[in-house]
């Protein structure tokens, strides 16, 4: 097994977070957990064979096992190691990630979490898990992840479109250009519009107004906030091309989106 398609679109179950530490060298392990995926972060030299492939265990890797997958570790020493017994959501998006890795650049980062999630474990579980949960996110994002059956989407298809489409996120309600995102993000105005056109299969431009029409909607009918408001929250503050843009996008006027809502009590 090479490839393990988890989903991460709710938050895991936790059964149990731990620091594990196994050997002496030559000692072998093998064992499976029906029920609960296996999520480790190794801080030792082993081999390891998940369904009869092979994998190097090596300082800084991480790997995520599915349930019922036999997994059989071959101990080189004194061998500890983070892990959480978890379980996943059998729904949602499945994504596509190598079953073992190395955390590269994001392994301080990785390791924090976990470290943080094992000492409120098991008194402070809310907080364990949005942590564990964070980690995951982490981990999917160390490898291109492919989304099952689909184009990878916009955060995992390539590292300046994942950047650009943060950097847009967190400036919606500013003025965007996109050569300004394509310096910010380190690449050609060329090249950031051909990755938007091939993966998202939108112009750069038009993936802007669609995120801040989306939010917009949001606003209108999820909040109380005045029109005026929220133009200016989504970066067009001129109310005339605000309208315009929401009978366009939305297919109505901001009045009537909010009109249509119920009223709040």
């Amino acid at each position: 097994m090479e490839k393990v398609r988890p989903r991460l679109d709710e938050p895991p179950v936790l059964a149990a977070v731990g620091m594990g530490v196994h050997g002496p060298a030559g000692h072998v392990d093998e064992f499976l957990l029906p029920d609960l995926w296996q999520f480790h972060l190794y801080d030792y030299e082993a081999d390891l064979r998940v369904d009869g492939t092979g994998h190097a265990i090596r300082p800084g890797r991480v790997s995520l096992i599915p349930p019922g997958t036999q997994a059989r570790y071959t101990y080189r020493g004194r061998s500890p190691h983070l892990y959480v017994h978890l379980r996943l959501a059998s729904t949602g998006t499945p994504l596509s990630l190598p079953l073992i890795q190395h955390a590269g650049a994001e392994l301080t980062a990785l390791t924090a979490q976990l470290r943080q999630a094992l000492a409120v474990w098991p008194s402070a579980t809310a907080r364990a898990t949005a942590e564990v949960w964070a980690a995951l996110w982490r981990v999917a994002q160390l490898n291109p992840a492919r989304v099952e059956g689909r184009q990878a989407n916009a955060s995992s298809a390539h590292p300046a479109l994942a950047a650009a489409t943060a950097l847009i996120e967190e400036r919606l309600a500013e003025p965007l250009t996109v050569p300004e995102i394509a310096r910010a993000v380190g690449v050609s105005h060329n090249h950031l519009t051909r990755l938007f056109r091939a993966t998202i299969g939108e112009t750069v431009v038009g993936y802007i107004r669609a995120r801040r029409m989306e939010r917009a909607g949001h606003f209108l009918r999820a909040t109380t906030l005045s029109i005026p408001a929220i133009a200016a929250a989504v970066g067009i503050p001129d109310l005339q091309a605000f309208n315009k843009t929401c009978r366009r996008e939305l297919g109505a006027a901001p009045r009537a989106i909010r009109a249509t809502q119920p009223a709040a009590q």
